[in-house]
């Protein structure tokens, strides 16, 4: 870690200059602020691996320009805009009533006996094969067919009944492997 004084004089002499390349870059004051702070952490730790002190100027400009650009590849990324309503898929109100939420089906999973539970986790969640199954649960493979046949059939009864309708709700079939 370089010396105190020495970190002092290099903040002293290139915070501000900084910080404008920031805001001119990010268009941000908290975010340049960011920027700035990110850049003098990083000569704090590793400035002592620069042997040619005349290079600072020029090592802390491309790593706040580094850092900027990881900033706006972090923030597309995890963009909010990605959430917007008219991004979403449209539905029409018939399909919105049949749309099971994640607690719901967690719940009705909850519900099933766990020797059904199992192998229906197993192939559904976790993509195993019957073959696969089989040899986790050390049962027959025709016995993983049947428990994942009966296990989709008290799926659908529970969450019928919690939905309080006739329609059957739609279960995502998925192709036998062996």
């Amino acid at each position: 870690m370089p010396a105190d004084s020495e970190f002092n004089d290099l903040v002293s002499a290139w915070y501000d200059p900084l910080y404008r390349f920031a805001i001119s870059l990010a268009k941000d004051p908290e975010d340049a602020q960011d920027l700035t702070q990110t850049t003098f952490l990083k000569w704090a730790r590793k400035g002592d691996a620069l042997r040619d002190r005349s290079k600072a100027k020029t090592w802390l400009f491309s790593v706040l320009y580094r850092e900027f650009l990881d900033h706006v590849r972090r923030a597309r990324r995890y963009s909010d805009d990605e959430l917007e309503a008219d991004r979403l898929p449209a539905t029409d109100s018939a399909d919105a009533e049949r749309v099971i939420d994640g607690r719901t089906a967690v719940a009705a999973l909850d519900q099933l006996d766990k020797r059904f539970r199992a192998p229906l986790v197993l192939f559904y969640l976790e993509s195993h094969s019957y073959q696969e199954i089989a040899e986790i649960l050390d049962i027959p493979i025709g016995t993983v067919m049947s428990r994942l046949r009966r296990a989709k059939d008290r799926l659908r009864a529970i969450l019928e009944t919690d939905a309080k309708s006739n329609e059957p709700i739609p279960f995502p079939r998925k192709e036998a492997q062996s």
